[in-house]
């Protein structure tokens, strides 16, 4: 039986604020098989994004392993980390993290840039990425010139182009009108639907039932039953 594609094991998370240890994470387990379309609910300051950022391999434990693919990442160096991330795991944010003096070509196009994929190559690859979320006619806008629903389709489009096998999205409606916010929602669907491994998390009950399963967080933990 092949390993899970990503596991926590006991993972926690301190931070240091003046004299007081917050706890953002208490030993939480998790277990994610290829292909899962994972919701992760909670309200703010439940640590659900700084769970994400741990299992995007953003940030490290406090305490507890990390494993890809059945191997421990978590004392890595930082170099490889980045390495891992660039090659496996795709990002999407509320806030869209687009270069707003970069075209929409060009936003899609940076992942390969620093991982020295060829320009021709480049182009080809960010322009069907484009075309893949309906947004061919605006490759060459830029951020400030496209709305909401369309800086997130770009934003869906460059964690696509790399390949990823897993994509966090971290409130990727939050931002967005309701029609907006469905027809993302409806993207990341078909992204599941295709194969891809995804973890959202949201406060949203209606965002997060378009997923396989739900788990909540409350202080730091999961809850009801969620592991």
């Amino acid at each position: 039986m092949s390993a899970p594609l990503l596991s926590l094991e006991r993972v926690t998370k301190a931070y240091r604020m003046g004299q007081v240890e917050v706890l953002a994470l208490r030993g939480v387990d998790l277990e994610l098989a290829e292909g899962e379309f994972l919701a992760i609910m909670g309200p703010s300051g439940s640590g659900k994004s700084t769970l994400l950022h741990i299992a995007g391999l953003l940030d490290r434990p406090t305490s507890g392993r990390v494993l890809w693919q059945g191997e421990d990442v978590t004392g890595l160096r930082s170099a490889r980390l980045a390495e891992l991330r660039g090659r496996h795991i795709g990002f999407v944010f509320q806030t869209f993290n687009l270069i707003p003096t970069l075209t929409a070509q060009e936003n899609v196009e940076l992942p390969l840039v620093f991982q020295g994929v060829p320009a021709g190559e480049r182009r080809k690859r960010a322009g069907e990425l484009l075309a893949a979320v309906g947004l061919s006619a605006r490759a060459r806008h830029r951020p400030g010139q496209l709305s909401g629903g369309e800086r997130q389709r770009v934003a869906i489009a460059r964690a696509l182009a790399a390949d990823p096998k897993l994509i966090l999205a971290d409130e990727p409606t939050g931002n967005l009108d309701s029609t907006s916010g469905r027809e993302i929602l409806a993207l990341l669907m078909e992204l599941n639907e295709a194969g891809k491994t995804l973890v959202l998390v949201t406060h949203d009950a209606e965002a997060a039932s378009v997923a396989k399963e739900v788990l909540r967080m409350r202080d730091g933990m999961f809850v009801d039953g969620g592991s």
